[in-house]
C-alpha cells in the first residue's frame, strides 16, 4: 500500500516541500494494517483394533485415522479503509494473498502392524486417502465482477465455474528388523569354568582367572540388519492431475495445494546404530 494514496488517513506520515507540493519525505514506519477474520474446525479421530480381543489369537492390529479441516469463514480486509470480504470456498489471486481456500480438506488412512513376539511384529503396511473438496475458481476476474461479495455477478456469468476435488492415494510397506541378542558364546583362550586351578608351594590350590586371548564381536548380515528399516512405498498411486485452476496463471493448477509430479515410488532405508 502507497501511503501518499491514503496520507490524509495517516497525517505526518508524507512530508511535502511547501512550495511546490512535491513529496520530499515519506515515513513507513511497520504496522499492521490488514486484518482477517477465520472460522473453522480441524477435528481428528483414531480407532486402533487389536485382533487379540476376538478371542482367536493375535494376528496384529489396524489402526485407523480421519483428519480434516473444515474452513467456514475467511473474511479479509486488504487495508484499514476498504471492506472486509468473505473468500473461503474459492481462489484468491491477489498482491495480499494467493491460492485456494477450499471448505473441506482431509486425509484418512488405515494401518496394519504385524503381532508382538512373531516374525511380522516389524512389519507395518497401510493406506492413505488424501481429499480436497471443490472450490469456486477466480470468478471475480473470469467473470468481470465488480462486486467481491458476487463473484459470479459480472457481465461474462457464463465463465464463472468450479475447481473439482482432488482425492490421491498413497501406499506404504515397511519391515524393521529388530533381532534378539545372539547367545553368549565361549571367547577362546578362556576356560569353560571361568578359571583354571594352580597348585602353590605349600601344597594348596588356588583359583586364578585367566587373561582372555580374544575378544566376541557382532558382525556380518544379522548385525547390520538389527535395528534396520526397509520402506517401500507410492505416492498418488492413481496419477491424478491436479483440477484446472483458470485463475492460477500459466500453471493451471494451485501450487500452494497441489502438485504435477503425478505418481511415483520410492524406496528408503534406515539403520540405527
Amino acid at each position: 500500500m502507497d501511503l501518499w494514496s491514503f496520507e490524509n488517513s495517516f497525517p505526518g506520515s508524507v512530508v511535502r516541500d511547501p512550495t511546490t507540493g512535491a513529496i520530499t519525505e515519506v515515513l513507513n514506519p511497520t504496522s499492521n494494517l490488514t486484518r482477517a477474520i477465520v472460522e473453522g474446525l480441524d477435528y481428528k479421530g483414531i480407532y486402533i483394533l487389536d485382533s487379540s480381543i476376538f478371542g482367536h489369537g493375535d494376528f496384529g492390529r489396524l489402526t485407523f485415522t480421519l483428519n480434516g479441516t473444515y474452513l467456514s469463514r475467511f473474511e479479509f480486509q486488504a487495508t484499514p479503509f476498504s471492506k472486509r470480504i468473505g473468500i473461503s470456498g474459492g481462489f484468491v489471486a491477489g498482491a495480499s494473498f494467493s491460492g485456494s481456500l477450499p471448505h473441506n480438506r482431509a486425509y484418512t488412512s488405515v494401518f496394519y502392524d504385524g503381532p508382538a513376539d512373531t516374525w511380522l511384529a516389524g512389519f507395518d503396511t497401510g493406506a492413505t486417502v488424501h481429499y480436497t473438496g471443490q472450490y469456486e475458481d477466480d470468478n471475480i476476474n473470469l467473470t468481470g465482477s465488480s462486486k467481491p461479495q458476487m463473484p459470479r455477478s459480472g457481465p461474462l456469468p457464463w465463465r464463472a465455474r468450479k475447481v473439482s476435488e482432488w482425492v490421491t492415494l498413497d501406499l506404504i510397506g515397511s519391515y524393521a528388523f529388530n533381532l534378539p541378542p545372539p547367545a553368549v558364546a565361549a571367547v577362546p583362550g578362556l576356560a569353560k569354568d571361568g578359571g583354571k586351578s594352580l597348585k602353590m608351594k605349600d601344597g594348596k590350590e588356588k583359583n586364578v582367572m585367566p587373561v582372555p586371548s580374544a575378544e566376541y564381536h557382532p558382525c556380518g548380515l544379522r548385525a547390520w540388519l538389527d535395528n534396520t528399516t526397509i520402506s517401500l512405498g507410492m505416492q498418488n498411486v492413481f496419477d491424478s492431475d491436479p483440477p484446472f485452476v483458470a485463475g492460477a496463471g500459466e500453471n493451471g493448477y494451485d501450487e500452494s495445494l497441489a502438485t504435477i509430479k503425478g505418481r511415483f515410488w520410492y524406496v528408503q532405508l534406515k539403520k540405527k546404530f
